[in-house]
């Protein structure tokens, strides 16, 4: 009975130093890793890699001056005053580098064909006819960029402007 007792205790002696021991070592990992991850330069790349390494980025990486054209409002159209349609296609340039504006443009594009829709309205298929272009496009830019908060719209082109009967 002694003896068995004195066994239990050795065993239980035993696995607590092993579980010490990793215990001892997992901290001893976190701490290296986080002193190398600390002194290492973010741009020395790849420190560890395990398995296969993943192939190489075959695209190329946006550039600070990659600027695309933003054409989601689609078509709009627009009940005018005297009861004919307009359609209306908006489009201008932004910087595809700029995530948080880019978002907030996906977020706000109803907004934006609203304001359109509002500033065309309540014109008259005459109107239109005679309308000032670039003034029309001063005033439906600065309404949207009166709504935009994460940056702004420095040129908007009309690329389908149709009255319909």
């Amino acid at each position: 009975m002694i003896n068995e007792k004195r066994s239990k205790e050795d065993t239980f002696r035993i696995i607590n130093a092993v579980l010490l021991s990793l215990a001892g070592a997992i901290a001893a990992l976190l701490i290296t890793g986080t002193i190398f991850g600390l002194v290492r330069s973010p741009a020395s790349g790849t420190a560890l890699t395990l398995g296969r390494s993943l192939p190489q980025e075959t695209t190329a990486p946006l550039q600070s001056d990659d600027i695309r054209i933003f054409s989601g409002l689609e078509r709009i159209r627009i009940p005018l005053s005297d009861s004919s349609v307009m359609v209306l296609s908006l489009a201008f340039p932004y910087s595809a580098t700029d995530i948080a504006f880019t978002e907030e443009l996906a977020a706000k594009i109803n907004d934006l064909r609203e304001i359109a829709r509002d500033y065309f309205s309540s014109l008259q298929q005459a109107d239109l006819v005679q309308i000032d272009e670039e003034a029309a496009k001063r005033e439906i830019l600065r309404h949207f960029n009166a709504n935009l908060r994460l940056g702004h719209i420095t040129v908007l082109y009309f690329s389908d402007m149709l009255i319909i009967d």
